[in-house]
């Protein structure tokens, strides 16, 4: 059994540094979702169009797979991606899920206020989101259902109890 965990939420509430933390605390394979977006997707977000559905699926696609080829190893993962809707989570779930066995794929939702969030992603420095799609993809989000795996973590406090929680939650024992 293995077990893939989605750090998920808005752009700048904080996914890559957690699960860069849960990743160093368990020694889990680590990956940034952003790194398997076709150029076209960066293009699009970097000039303030939101991704449509379409856009997303083939990215979706690839990393359940990425996740699929490492639970068929038998290794476990970390992976940042926004997951902002029950179809999009769905898909990331399906290539690990149907491969029996009791794979887990965990969400760890990092939420917190559209002010908090807005505020982050005025000092952050070199990436291709703007800050003018934040309210698209809380437009855009679901939060996480009763039926799914995964934790809701407040994203106003310190990284260092976000990775706590997340792997005490996705990783007992840790």
């Amino acid at each position: 059994m293995t077990t893939h965990v989605v750090v998920m939420g808005v752009s700048g509430s904080g996914k890559t540094t957690v699960a860069e933390g849960i990743a160093e605390r368990t020694g889990w394979i680590f990956a940034e979702a952003d790194k398997f977006h076709p150029q076209a997707n960066i293009d699009k977000m970097a000039s303030g169009t939101p991704l449509t559905d379409e856009d997303r699926w083939p990215w979706l696609r690839d990393l359940a797979a990425w996740m699929a080829e490492h639970a068929a190893r038998g290794e476990d993962t970390v992976i940042t991606c926004s997951a902002l809707k029950r179809s999009y989570r769905d898909v990331l779930r399906a290539d690990v899920a149907a491969l029996g066995g009791g794979h887990r794929v965990v969400f760890a939702h990092l939420h917190g206020s559209a002010e908090l969030i807005a505020d982050r992603l005025k000092g952050r420095k070199g990436h291709f989101m703007p800050a003018s799609l934040l309210q698209s993809q809380i437009d855009t989000l679901e939060e996480l259902a009763p039926d799914e795996d995964g934790v809701v973590l407040d994203l106003s406090a310190d990284p260092q109890q976000l990775i706590d929680e997340a792997v005490a939650d996705v990783a007992p024992g840790r």
